[in-house]
């Protein structure tokens, strides 16, 4: 029988917001669309991986959030133009714009730390040996 995990794969983890190291502890303590604020965990629940790896880590979150909604922009508007034929109306884009930029915002919040701690982080990698049942954070 063999003593290591099998290793988790990597899409699952990062759709379900996991821990990069083990892929098994949530990063967040409420889902990304509810009644409670996102909040993330300090550590992870399964590993005792810190997440924020310094003070300010997250800050850097922001600007890969910034270029999420970029994109998430230019492609609406792009799409708004071809499916009304080329609109000239700039109140359509941009109340369309921001109603979705709003609706968009707990999603970019969220996975601008998921893609910084999975692949933006130097030195943090997957460790499937920590993705056990019987692994705990007091190891």
């Amino acid at each position: 029988m063999n003593n290591h995990a099998s290793p988790l794969p990597v899409v699952p983890a990062i759709i379900h917001a996991r821990c990069p190291r083990c892929r098994r502890g949530e990063m967040f303590t409420a889902p990304m669309y509810g009644l409670k604020s996102q909040r993330m965990n300090t550590t992870c629940p399964h590993c005792g991986l810190t997440f924020e790896r310094e003070p300010g880590y997250f800050y850097v979150s922001m600007l890969i959030s910034y270029a999420m909604f970029v994109a998430e922009m230019i492609t609406l508007a792009v799409a708004i133009s071809v499916l009304t034929g080329g609109s000239r109306n700039p109140w359509l884009y941009i109340g369309i714009i921001l109603i979705t930029g709003v609706a968009l915002s707990p999603f970019n919040f969220r996975y601008s730390r998921v893609i910084l701690l999975f692949w933006l982080t130097p030195g943090l990698h997957y460790h499937p040996e920590m993705s056990g049942d019987k692994y705990t954070s007091d190891k």
